[in-house]
């Protein structure tokens, strides 16, 4: 079964596969105002569609079960169980994997799990300065190839072509059929995948989402970096459902989730916090013309600017750059951590830089500025994914959309 198959397949049963309290990530829009994770049945309008995902949802979280297994953790009757993996095994989704191994009499039953195999994810991180990567990856995020493509300087429909580029020497390597494209792109993306406002790429206004679809004709789905990476915190990382991801390179930016829910905002702009100012005591002046915007204090190519402004061998002054860098990061999300009743915050970003000083200095300034009983077992910690979490984060917007699971 192809790839545009499994989209139709999706589509005769709830056109995400998700229930309809939002748009989820297929055809082209991202979940805006559902979880990620289906957990329990729904309404009776939404159910086939719905139920479909919690099948592939269990399946994929806790491995191998029985139809009896899933019928028990799911809630859901037999009867409906043996209809939705009869429909499953016939889409190439799910697979008999053979009899369970009893000692109790009567006949074993038969295990079932989620083919991994059956289909492959193109993964594209367009997000820093001087390269774009991407990567082949399996149902499980694993990285099975990898390409990238040197940006150097392009902007415009010249960055556009390098991207297109990357994705179709990735398409030609898949040795499966493809689930779906994703992308995490900088700036501010909308649900319907445009890029309204990408500075360092010259991109207003670009339908990166659907030129891609049509070069390709496979389901794509184009997002914010940082938005991408929480997402991939959230299904590979063990991130609560309330966090934030901040994101730390060529800008600076955070992607939110609020119970299980990416927030997008109503202009595509939650998590846009690198151009907030911080601290009344003026600051650099900043690419967009403020002066002392979070970016100015903690982007990399920045932070490095300072921090080769120190002897190497005066410890003491280049701690100094690394604390006052992380004071400012905690100064712009204590009002955030307030107000959103945070428990976990994760850094994304050059380890070497990040944790540390940098580290230690967010954290103390949140306590400081936040109130005890409440936030004084707030959570701050590097992400484990390392460089590989907007590739990621592009394979889980894809699952979701295309499958209902994370």
């Amino acid at each position: 079964m192809t790839a545009s198959e499994v989209q139709r397949s999706s589509s005769r049963t709830e056109s995400s596969a998700l229930p309809a309290t939002g748009p989820g990530f297929a055809h082209g829009k991202a979940p805006q105002g559902r979880i990620l994770r289906p957990s329990a049945k729904v309404l009776p309008e939404h159910a086939r569609g719905h139920n479909r995902s919690l099948v592939l949802q269990t399946l994929y979280r806790e491995g191998s079960r029985s139809r009896a297994d899933i019928a028990r953790e799911t809630g859901l009757t037999r009867v409906t169980i043996s209809a939705l993996v009869a429909e499953l095994i016939a889409d190439g989704l799910v697979v008999e994997l053979g009899q369970r191994e009893e000692t109790r009499p009567g006949k074993p039953a038969t295990l079932l799990d989620l083919d991994r195999s059956a289909f492959v994810i193109v993964g594209l991180d367009l997000s820093e300065h001087s390269t774009f990567s991407g990567a082949l990856l399996d149902l499980d995020g694993a990285i099975s190839a990898r390409a990238e493509v040197a940006l150097a300087g392009s902007t415009g429909q010249d960055a556009v072509d390098k991207v297109i580029a990357l994705a179709a020497e990735l398409v030609d390597r898949a040795t499966a059929p493809i689930l779906g494209i994703g992308v995490g792109s900088p700036g501010v993306v909308d649900l319907g995948g445009v890029v309204l406002s990408a500075p360092n790429l010259g991109w207003n206004g670009m339908p990166l989402q659907s030129i891609l679809n049509d070069r390709f004709g496979v389901p794509v789905v184009v997002a914010n970096d940082a938005n991408a990476a929480v997402l991939a915190e959230h299904s590979f990382g063990a991130a609560d459902s309330d966090a934030m991801l901040i994101k730390i390179g060529h800008g600076v930016g955070a992607g939110l989730l609020l119970g299980g829910t990416p927030l997008f905002g109503s202009r595509f702009a939650a998590g846009e916090i690198g151009h907030v100012v911080v601290g009344t005591d003026g600051g650099e002046v900043c690419a967009c013309g403020k002066r002392g915007c979070l970016e100015t204090w903690l982007s990399i190519p920045n932070l490095i600017e300072r921090l080769d402004g120190v002897q190497p061998a005066d410890a003491r002054e280049r701690e100094a750059v690394l604390r006052e860098a992380g004071e400012r990061l905690g100064i712009a999300l204590a009002p955030v951590v307030g107000a959103l009743d945070l428990s976990e915050v994760i850094l994304s970003g050059p380890t070497e830089l990040l944790d540390g000083p940098l580290a230690a200095a967010t954290v103390e300034t949140l306590r400081a500025r936040t109130m005890a009983e409440f936030h004084g077992s707030l959570t701050l910690r590097m992400t484990t994914l390392g460089q590989d979490i907007v590739l990621r984060g592009a394979a889980v917007m894809v699952l979701s959309g295309q499958l209902g699971v994370s």
